[in-house]
């Protein structure tokens, strides 16, 4: 997986591209919350859930199918009738990203991104993105800090490069 940094700035990132959106700090925490919400399943593992399993790490919780039902009720509480539309595909989008950020990386059994219908995990061909540690403590290691480098730059760059061209195109 990503850490919960990279994926933070990816929602970041794709909530700057909505321009006609009121974004408040309501809008970014629940960006945020729902860029990192996935890995939620990693909880699992004290329940002896295994990472493999529909409910496993990965599964379910990264599919697109999660992503549209995350998105519809984090819009359905939080904003109702505004702007309906625009902050649904904000939401699944920041949700979803994490999957396909996850599938970006170097460990793992790949991303389930078609379950519930099919729980084959699957990777993208290409995956610099150094697969991050479970647990804060992790980090305050060698390969916790190789973790922030690789996601500097494949998620860090990328994502201020996009923000910064948006801000010019506007």
């Amino acid at each position: 997986m990503a850490s919960i940094f990279g994926h933070a700035l990816a929602s970041i990132a794709i909530g700057n591209g909505f321009v006609k959106t009121r974004k408040t700090l309501k809008f970014w925490l629940l960006g945020i919350f729902c860029a990192v919400f996935p890995d939620a399943d990693v909880l699992g593992f004290k329940f002896g859930i295994k990472y493999a399993s529909f409910w496993g790490h990965r599964g379910f919780s990264h599919s697109i199918v999660f992503a549209i039902l995350l998105g519809l009720v984090i819009t359905m509480l939080f904003y109702r009738k505004k702007q309906f539309g625009r902050y649904f595909l904000f939401f699944t989008m920041a949700t979803i990203s994490h999957a396909l950020l996850d599938a970006l990386t170097t460990g793992g059994l790949g991303v389930a991104f078609f379950s519930p219908f099919e729980n084959s995990r699957y990777f993208f061909p290409w995956r610099p993105i150094q697969v991050s540690p479970i647990g804060i403590a992790n980090f305050f290691t060698e390969r916790g800090v190789g973790v922030i480098k690789s996601e500097l730059k494949w998620i860090g760059i990328p994502s201020i490069v996009f923000m910064i061209l948006l801000r010019k195109w506007k």
